[in-house]
């Protein structure tokens, strides 16, 4: 078992992707059934053939960028195990310089909190990712308040889907998946009941942006990623709102493989933003809430944090 341990230099990047999926392990195990990957690619116009967690290091070390990457445990839901955890902490440790592997647990698992602390403790994953339509769970519901509670007391992050999902797009009942799980509203119950957990809420929420931007703009523990679509077909209130009240709780992410940072970079740079704004969407913002600040240092950032969130940064 090898334990992640961050050495992400922040002054050497141009940016840090938030959103980043390694869908695909050392055995070439996917982490979404074939007809399922077939179906999000069609909706995004993306290729199916994915990279291996060393691609994905060396892709993202040529554009020297660091990114947050994570596979998502559905299991129950769809019967169907996700690639393996420990082989993308791995493979980030091996590349610790540009990733930044975060964790995730099936919440309909034998002992999701216990999995949980296990990858946090033993692992090292900086953060959670979960994918409440994929999942087929609500946040808002109090059976999970032991898990979010766990996060909260280890510091870390949570990664949560909002809006839309192109995985199960076209295929009969959506392959019942079902998009009311990813009402942003849910996390605004969750958010109000465990502030010092750090929640970035994923993409662009559509169809409920004005949700999302409610909840951000009034919960100091609730962020933005941008992760997902082009910006050129951001809704104008999450634009305006970007480059005003949520400047500095939105965050670059792209959704790769499923959306390129190449081509997210270029649309952003059309958008109608102050030049003061862009290097915090970029890079500022994540580099405060992922505590890539202490990187190196060895200890654990004390509870709160500049941007006023509470969070408890994790040692980096």
């Amino acid at each position: 078992m090898t334990r992640y341990e961050c050495a992400v230099d922040p002054a050497g990047l141009d940016a840090i992707d938030l959103h980043v999926h390694v869908e695909k392990d050392h055995l070439g195990h996917h982490s979404l059934p074939g007809e399922v990957i077939e179906a999000a690619a069609r909706y995004f116009r993306a290729p199916t053939d994915r990279l291996d967690i060393d691609e994905t290091a060396a892709y993202y070390r040529e554009r020297h960028m660091a990114a947050v990457v994570f596979t998502v445990d559905a299991t129950t839901a769809l019967g169907h195990p996700p690639n393996n955890l420990e082989d993308l902490v791995a493979g980030a440790a091996r590349n610790n310089d540009v990733l930044i592997p975060f964790g995730s647990v099936d919440p309909h698992g034998p002992d999701p909190v216990a999995a949980i602390r296990y990858q946090a403790e033993a692992l090292g994953v900086r953060g959670f990712k979960f994918h409440p339509s994929l999942q087929d769970f609500d946040p808002s519901d109090a059976r999970w308040a032991p898990l979010w509670s766990a996060v909260e007391e280890l510091g870390l992050p949570v990664i949560v889907h909002t809006g839309q999902t192109g995985i199960g797009a076209g295929m009969p009942g959506g392959a019942g998946i079902r998009l009311e799980l990813s009402n942003p509203m849910l996390l605004d119950r969750v958010a109000a009941a465990h502030p010092h957990l750090t929640i970035v809420m994923a993409h662009p929420s559509v169809p409920w942006q004005d949700e999302a931007i409610a909840v951000a703009t009034h919960k100091a523990n609730v962020h933005i990623d941008l992760s997902g679509w082009s910006p050129k077909y951001f809704p104008p209130q999450l634009v305006r709102q970007a480059g005003s009240l949520l400047q500095a709780k939105v965050l670059f992410g792209s959704d790769f493989p499923l959306l390129a940072p190449d081509r997210w970079l270029t649309d952003f740079a059309a958008l109608d933003l102050k030049d003061s704004v862009r290097p915090k969407i970029l890079k500022e913002n994540a580099v405060r809430l992922l505590g890539l600040a202490d990187a190196g240092t060895g200890s654990r950032a004390s509870s709160g944090s500049s941007s006023g969130t509470g969070r408890r940064a994790g040692d980096a």
